[in-house]
């Protein structure tokens, strides 16, 4: 590998100063590619030899100027070693860079996935939840796991991320890993926003990610209909656990809360609104905005069946981890004889579409309740179902009939 690596001394003659002197600069090549440093020196153009690639003679000061020389060679020398040691890519670039002290410069991806989640993690509760961490986390595992498979190290320069690694990353996540292609997107679109951390700093040159795109699919979202609702309201549960995770579902089937907002619920968030009734008033924990919610009977009637719950943490109703939750949730399920796979977020998607759409809410307040940010994310979850657009159009249909008519009338008089 040394023989790809040169370095030689040479002195710039268009550079001459007022004192008739010329500076020294080393240069750098690897692999064709070359780079040039000064040396802070300078001596008369006819005392340099090229030959030699030193000054010429043997005075005090030649024989300082040439030590520096020599010291500044082996340092390379030195830095070259210990990059191809690190298995780290070399370049003449890298070379200077390191030698002038600017390889701060010179970013890895793992180094600042690192970097950024050990900051977050000093956030989660203020400015992060410990789920957008996780998924952080995650999507570093990914990447690492990509890397030493398609490249056989531990970490990769950000400045050598380009469109041909985003989409080998893609593939990889769906080959290797078996993640669906919209679950590929989400952690690439974590993996941007590191990139773009770097491209802020100054680290790369341009953005990789610069018009790169690439759709999710749309995904029929789940719900559930109001006789599978029924269904759930009407079993018996003879295990406390499971009727606690059947009475938590059904609260955000009626309220559109997320499972990270119900986790966190307490009396305080239950608040009289502006009609003189309860409502929950709660600030999201992924968007931080304020969802405020009229609770619906049904919600009422869960919320006074737990309000003796001994909680030392205050909680409103028995939540128990995510995890378990999800998977009291399948045995729910099949003892139900529903067919879905029913998960805690479907409960969301039941509120926006069976319970309130279906009924007639405006979409605006069902965005508003929900806590999103634009009607387009209402809409992923918002479907009008069959029943609710043939109720709509056999309204039409009576008053298209009803005018028909008058005209009819008003016609043949």
């Amino acid at each position: 590998m040394q023989d790809l690596l040169s370095i030689l001394f040479f002195i710039k003659r268009n550079k001459v100063d007022k004192k008739g002197l010329v500076p020294i600069y080393m240069r750098i090549t690897y692999s064709g590619k070359r780079v040039e440093i000064s040396t802070m020196r300078k001596i008369e153009p006819s005392r340099w030899s090229t030959d030699g690639n030193q000054v010429r003679g043997s005075s005090a000061e030649a024989k300082m100027i040439n030590r520096n020389l020599d010291i500044m060679k082996n340092k390379i020398y030195d830095i070259f070693q210990r990059i191809l040691d690190s298995g780290d890519d070399i370049t003449s670039e890298i070379l200077k860079n390191v030698y002038l002290g600017n390889d701060e410069l010179k970013k890895d991806i793992i180094e600042m996935f690192d970097e950024h989640n050990s900051r977050m993690k000093k956030l989660v509760g203020k400015d992060y939840s410990f789920r957008t961490l996780q998924r952080y986390n995650t999507t570093k595992k990914h990447i690492s796991s990509f890397i030493l498979f398609n490249f056989k190290r531990k970490d990769y320069p950000v400045m050598d991320i380009d469109t041909k690694f985003i989409h080998s990353f893609i593939y990889y996540l769906k080959t290797e890993l078996d993640l669906s292609h919209n679950s590929s997107l989400k952690y690439l679109s974590y993996l941007k926003k590191i990139v773009r951390v770097a491209y802020a700093n100054g680290w790369i040159e341009k953005d990789p990610f610069y018009n790169f795109k690439l759709k999710l699919q749309v995904i029929e979202r789940e719900f559930l209909t109001k006789e599978e609702i029924i269904t759930l309201m009407e079993k018996q549960f003879t295990i406390p656990r499971i009727e606690h995770v059947r009475d938590v579902f059904l609260f955000s089937c009626y309220t559109g809360l997320a499972y990270s907002d119900v986790f966190k619920l307490t009396s305080d968030d239950i608040v009289k609104g502006i009609d003189g009734s309860q409502w929950i008033k709660i600030k999201r924990t992924k968007t931080k905005t304020l969802s405020s919610i009229p609770i619906l009977p049904v919600a009422e009637k869960i919320i006074e069946k737990y309000e003796h719950l001994d909680s030392p943490t205050g909680k409103l109703l028995p939540v128990y981890s995510n995890q378990r939750v999800n998977s009291y949730l399948k045995e729910i399920a099949d003892r139900c004889e529903l067919k879905k796979n029913l998960t805690f977020h479907m409960a969301r998607h039941t509120f926006a579409t069976t319970v309130t759409l279906s009924n007639g809410v405006p979409i605006e307040s069902v965005s508003k309740m929900l806590g999103h940010r634009s009607l387009k994310i209402t809409q992923h979850y918002a479907k009008i179902l069959d029943a609710k657009l043939s109720e709509d159009m056999n309204l039409l249909k009576k008053r298209i009939a009803i005018e028909d008519g008058k005209r009819m009338k008003t016609f043949q008089g």
